[in-house]
């Protein structure tokens, strides 16, 4: 899919989407071309490409291992052991940041566009590693102690190597899972849009000349990266660390889908700018302050409450096992407010690119499907969680993710 979508929306493709994709015989005529070319093939791998994604993922484990930081705790396994984290991502990714911001102010926004130039020379290098992962952790998972994840272990080796045999795989002390998560993926999809940024600036004649649109969603994106790298530790009790497995999906989720699929907004306005008037600027910085707004808040109130505070004497529901559901707040208008901020905030980070391809919404439609999967899910848990208590919980909170609309 990340090929797809750059080959269907990109300058080198010829459009977003291309002319002769609204031809189906032109369409397959250049797709038995492409693949019948032997220089299309090699033209996906770049060495260089493959050896500066190498040296950056280099340079996390070496920011993991140098910079300081807390080590915490993470919730009880199965086996009713704690692992312990280190928790300095926030630090490197303020690192990787002044590295990089020097770098360009040094050297100019040219020095900085080999992301855009190289763009399927990367993809291929983080998708190799990707697979490299996949197939090391799933040998290892054989080891004698190794903590087996519940879904990934059935006995087929295609499936437990992609949906991930063991639970946390390690080295040492160096958590593979929570690292993925956190580091290579999410600090490089910044590091990407601030090269389209880079490469827009050197087309358009300097940094003045950088369109509002692109300044939003480079802030738009930054800014959720930093928010979710400084309250790293939210991570640790999430069904990606607690529950699932690390094989390829997680691992080609976290290296390859990340930063060059959530980056397409950027990468679409190099070749397409588009230019923002004050009205649209603020009607889009709206969304997504409103988005954020939901997304934190309702977090804080469940955060708070978990913990067992309550500043803001919200109502609950007491199940007959004891637990307590929240039933007002953002919590009472819908049993997923923060998905709903989540989704505002993505829904901001295309609008700067207009309306005139729907390719650029990828994620927003790509997302809207994943929260309403994991809504489902989370609802189904619930329901045998709690019986016959969810649905009279269901009762006083109706809505699943809009409040009056779904």
């Amino acid at each position: 899919m990340t090929y797809l979508l750059y080959f269907g929306c990109s300058e080198s493709a010829g459009g977003c989407p291309p002319s002769y994709v609204l031809t189906p015989s032109l369409l397959l005529d250049r797709v038995q071309q492409a693949v019948s070319d032997k220089q299309w093939w090699m033209g996906l791998w770049d060495t260089e490409a493959a050896l500066i994604y190498l040296a950056w993922y280099a340079f996390c484990v070496v920011a993991w291992a140098i910079l300081p930081g807390d080590w915490v705790e993470g919730v009880t396994m199965r086996n009713g052991q704690k692992k312990k984290y280190k928790i300095n991502a926030f630090s490197t990714f303020l690192l990787a940041l002044g590295i990089t911001t020097g770098y360009v102010m040094r050297y100019g926004p040219q020095s900085f566009t080999f992301l855009y130039q190289k763009w399927v020379g990367f993809v291929t290098a983080s998708l190799v590693m990707s697979v490299v992962q996949g197939l090391a952790v799933y040998a290892g998972s054989f080891r004698k102690g190794a903590l087996l994840a519940l879904g990934g272990n059935s006995g087929n080796p295609i499936y437990d190597f992609y949906i991930g045999r063991e639970l946390n795989p390690s080295i040492g002390s160096f958590d593979i899972k929570s690292f993925n998560e956190l580091r290579p993926g999410l600090i490089l999809w910044v590091l990407v849009d601030i090269s389209m940024l880079c490469e827009q600036a050197v087309r358009r004649g300097g940094w003045e000349n950088v369109t509002w649109s692109m300044w939003l969603v480079l802030a738009f994106q930054a800014f959720y990266v930093a928010d979710g790298l400084y309250n790293e530790p939210a991570i640790f009790t999430t069904m990606d660390i607690t529950t699932d497995g690390f094989g390829f999906m997680l691992s080609v989720g976290d290296l390859t889908w990340v930063p060059f699929v959530y980056s397409l907004q950027a990468r679409y306005l190099v070749f397409n700018p588009v230019e923002l008037g004050i009205a649209s600027t603020a009607g889009i910085l709206g969304v997504n302050l409103l988005g954020y707004w939901i997304f934190r808040d309702a977090n804080g109130e469940k955060n708070d409450f978990r913990n067992g505070r309550n500043p803001k004497n919200l109502k609950y529901f007491t199940t007959e096992k004891g637990s307590k559901l929240l039933t007002s707040g953002w919590w009472g208008r819908s049993r997923h407010p923060n998905y709903f901020g989540d989704y505002l905030m993505a829904i901001a980070w295309s609008l700067p690119t207009g309306f005139s391809t729907p390719i650029t919404y990828f994620y927003a439609i790509y997302f809207a499907v994943l929260l309403i999967h994991r809504q489902r899910r989370d609802d189904e848990n619930c329901e045998k969680k709690y019986g016959k208590d969810w649905e009279t919980y269901k009762k006083l909170v109706p809505y699943r993710i809009i409040p009056y609309v779904y």
